[in-house]
């Protein structure tokens, strides 16, 4: 409730200040004029949505399982996790803006490059906290289940696993708004549709209520993604207090 209250707020104060002619709304429409553009583009919106929304949800898999699945490997052996650990926090440095165009050079202007870009932004929180939730896992419940003669894998099974999807899916929370921003890179660098290249189109045309129109439709989709999210997070680990409403 709070939320929306200072979602009114703002989106009041925007009107009145665009309304004041302080500004051309060639540079900042006003809330009522990018609802009018919704309403009006909503088709050519919702192709668009459609293609960019495909490319966050399928790169987004593609982090989570290969995140994962990176951050079991290196918790299982030290001298990997010596090797590629530098090399990770390392990648981080790399600019999307430079990737993006040696992306689709070499994989084309399909989906390839998009999905590979989103992924590359979203892999590495999704690394790092599954990393830190399996490393964290009660050192008593572990000697338990070697008591137990519990095997490696039962210990990672029963014990460790429980506390790293969670942390995955929270690792996936944080990477949602990059792997929007991600998407809208990708689509600059070389697209033929989606919400970025509608924007890339929509400001030269002065169509700029459109532009701004297809930023709404964004970040709808990052906090659309954001509590999906959350919401697994809670189904895998009732325990967790969520987010908060």
């Amino acid at each position: 409730m709070t939320a929306a209250l200072l979602v009114l707020v703002f989106l009041g104060g925007w009107e009145i200040y665009a309304r004041s002619g302080a500004v051309d709304d060639l540079i900042l429409p006003a809330p009522t004029q990018i609802a009018d553009a919704i309403g009006h583009d909503h088709h050519l919106l919702w192709d668009n949505f459609l293609v960019t929304a495909s490319e966050v949800a399928v790169g987004l898999l593609a982090a989570l399982v290969l995140g994962f699945g990176l951050a079991v490997t290196l918790h299982f052996s030290r001298t990997a996790r010596r090797a590629v650990y530098p090399l990770l926090v390392g990648s981080q440095a790399l600019p999307v803006v430079v990737i993006a165009p040696l992306l689709l050079v070499w994989l084309g202007f399909g989906l390839g490059p998009k999905v590979v870009i989103i992924a590359l932004v979203c892999f590495f929180p999704i690394v790092v906290t599954t990393l830190d939730a399996l490393r964290g896992v009660d050192a008593d419940t572990l000697k338990l289940l070697r008591t137990m003669d519990a095997t490696r894998w039962q210990a990672f099974r029963f014990a460790e696993l429980p506390a790293a999807a969670p942390a995955a899916l929270s690792g996936a929370k944080i990477a949602v708004a990059v792997s929007v921003i991600g998407a809208v890179f990708a689509e600059y660098a070389g697209s033929e549709s989606g919400l970025g290249h509608l924007i890339l189109q929509a400001i030269p045309q002065l169509q700029t209520a459109r532009a701004y129109a297809a930023v709404v439709i964004l970040a709808a989709l990052a906090v659309a993604l954001f509590y999906l999210l959350s919401a697994a997070e809670r189904w895998l680990n009732p325990r967790t207090g969520g987010t908060p409403s």
